[in-house]
Order: structure tokens, then sequence, then C-alpha cells
């Protein structure tokens, strides 16, 4: 078993999609912990505030059918199959970490927005903040002690059963 790190947004009817997003993901694992829900506002573009959390879950699947799957389940609930970057969204599933696997080509592991978005390495101190980022020295927690305060995240309270 595998363990992996997923972050998940939504700013299309984001309550709706959090939980459906957590139906999901128990098709394709153990969820182990799900982080706080954040509503944030986007980044790179304007629109709708977008709900984000990660889960913790341990999958048999490989990286690269763990990929294919979260690409289908977003295109399953209304994503665009050739969707860019920067727009709405209905269901927005990325691999943060896969087990200890580092890797340059796609999916890059330990995915960027670990280190770019309060969105992402927030939810990351709550599951796991001793957690050793593959390919760095530093803990989850060191990251978010040097990160910039200046994306405002505000926790949303919606209960969805794991």
């Amino acid at each position: 078993m595998s363990t992996v790190y997923i972050g998940v947004g939504s700013n299309i009817d984001p309550e709706k999609h959090a939980k459906i997003a957590i139906t999901e993901l128990k098709q394709l694992g153990k969820l182990k912990k799900v982080s706080t829900i954040y509503e944030a506002e986007p980044v790179g573009f304007s629109g709708d505030n977008f709900f984000n959390f990660v889960v913790e879950l341990e999958t048999k699947h490989s990286l690269s059918l763990l990929g294919d799957y979260l690409r289908a389940i977003e295109i399953k609930w209304g994503r665009k199959p050739q969707a860019q970057k920067n727009q709405d969204r209905t269901l927005d599933l990325d691999i943060l970490l896969y087990d200890n696997v580092v890797s340059k080509s796609d999916p890059t592991l330990p995915r960027n927005d670990l280190f770019k978005f309060a969105f992402v390495i927030l939810p990351m101190v709550e599951l796991n903040p001793e957690l050793v980022i593959p390919s760095t020295d530093k803990t989850i927690s060191e990251i978010w002690a040097g990160f910039p305060r200046t994306q405002s995240l505000t926790p949303v309270t919606l209960t969805l059963i794991i």
C-alpha cells in the first residue's frame, strides 16, 4: 500500500463537490485523514472562491493508474478534458505526494503547489506536520513556518462522511 496526499479544490457548487470528492476517493483506497476545508480566493483569475482541502489516502494503485482515476473523476463531475489552468472547477484533484517518489515528469512530485500555495501547505500541516518532503530536508511544518501569510484562508464548517 502507498500513502498519497491529494489536494482537492472546487469553486463550482463547492459544498456538493467536496462531499463528492470524499465519496469518490474512498473508492480508490482507505481514507486515513481529511484536513479542514479552507475557503480561498482563486489564484491567477477572477472567479468564485474555492473550497480547498487535502486528504491522506492509502491505496494499492500505482502512481500512473491513480492519476488516471483522478482525471476520470474530474471529468465525470464536469471538468472539460482539455481544461486550462486558472479557471473555475467542479473538482480539481492533484497528487501532492506519493510515498517518497520524486518525479520530474508528469506528475511532478512533490507537487510544486506545496511550496506555492497556503491552501495546500496549511492542510498538510494539519495532517502530517513532521513529514519530510521528498527531495528536501524540510518538514511540512518548516515549510509552513517560512511561508508568506499573504493569502487569506477561512476555515469552512462542513461535515464530510469519511
